[in-house]
């Protein structure tokens, strides 16, 4: 009799980090269809994994002290005779387990994109696009909360201060694209973000005429979250994990960027752009007593113009060629 092939898939514990590494996850899936899947990862991305398609066990990792998350992942899956192992943590996890094959992610020299990196890792080129797995189900309670009508969705918050773009700017971008003569008039505006950000931008949420605002903060799960922007004509955000998330569901997404590195973490895909401050990474972080706990916004000099001529470029290209 066969034995049951069985694939380990150890990801990000981070959302965008973990969406990110969603491509190669799906060529596994294309390469071993009689092959059961066991994913570990963090638990803010945990629930867009809830979908894949053979998935035996999706495994929480929760940071410990003393490395003991590590030590509980181990002996969940150390009695297992693994076909492949792929380590995107760069754990010793892989090396202590029966695995025909296993792949372990190494820090990349070159400053390449991580979806490249990721598909280096792998052997696959061209890398292969982050995807994400939904059910009919979240499209369907998506469906009654996305009209159908013109509809931007809006990334206004980041894991630090650093990489937010002013609540002020964000207004006002949204308050001149959508007006009568401007890129989407009277489109609606549907607001995405963590319940634990929802503070920060109060008076964002507050400013966009009730008519328009869709408010979504910590109202759906992610896959669910995901079809919602899936109906989304165009996403306007910081760099942040939703922003990679839209990306990945081939929503035109547009990111907005400041201390982080577009070669590495730009938006993926054949419909996205970025716009950045007029300085780089290095010039807005290298002064003295800078501690990116404690800076604010790094993103003042990224004027609503230069973002509003971007969106307009992304839009046109994707609905009017």
């Amino acid at each position: 009799m066969q034995q049951q092939k069985r694939i380990l898939f150890i990801t990000s514990t981070r959302l965008g980090d973990a969406v990110l590494t969603t491509g190669i996850l799906n060529a596994l899936l294309t390469q071993h269809p009689d092959a059961l899947f066991t994913i570990a990862c963090g638990k803010p991305p945990a629930d867009l994994f809830r979908p894949f398609p053979r998935l035996e066990r999706l495994l929480i990792i929760e940071k410990k002290s003393y490395s003991r998350h590590w030590w509980e992942l181990w002996r969940a899956v150390v009695g297992i005779k693994w076909h492949t192992v792929v380590d995107l943590r760069s754990s010793t996890i892989a090396y202590m387990l029966w695995a025909k094959h296993r792949f372990v992610f190494k820090a990349h020299r070159e400053e390449i994109h991580k979806v490249q990196q990721f598909g280096e890792l792998l052997r696959l080129s061209p890398p292969p696009a982050p995807t994400l797995w939904l059910k009919e189900e979240h499209r369907i309670t998506a469906s009654t909360l996305i009209p159908d009508e013109l509809v931007i969705a809006l990334g206004a918050t980041a894991n630090w201060v650093g990489k937010q773009w002013a609540w002020e700017r964000f207004l006002e971008l949204m308050l001149k694209l959508t007006a009568p003569d401007g890129l989407l008039p009277h489109a609606k505006i549907a607001l995405f973000a963590a319940p634990n950000e929802r503070e920060s931008i109060i008076p964002l949420i507050n400013g966009i005429p009730e008519a328009q605002r869709i408010d979504l903060i910590g109202k759906v799960d992610l896959p669910t979250l995901a079809a919602c922007v899936e109906r989304c004509t165009l996403y306007i955000g910081n760099d942040s994990g939703l922003m990679h998330l839209a990306a990945a569901i081939s929503t035109p997404t547009l990111g907005l960027f400041g201390p982080s590195k577009t070669s590495l973490y730009a938006p993926w895909g054949a419909h996205t752009a970025f716009v950045r401050t007029p300085e780089s990474l290095e010039e807005l972080t290298n002064f003295a007593g800078y501690d990116h706990k404690t800076v604010g916004s790094l993103m003042n000099t990224l004027s609503v113009e230069a973002v509003a001529a971007a969106a307009a470029t992304l839009y046109k290209g994707y609905y009017e060629q």
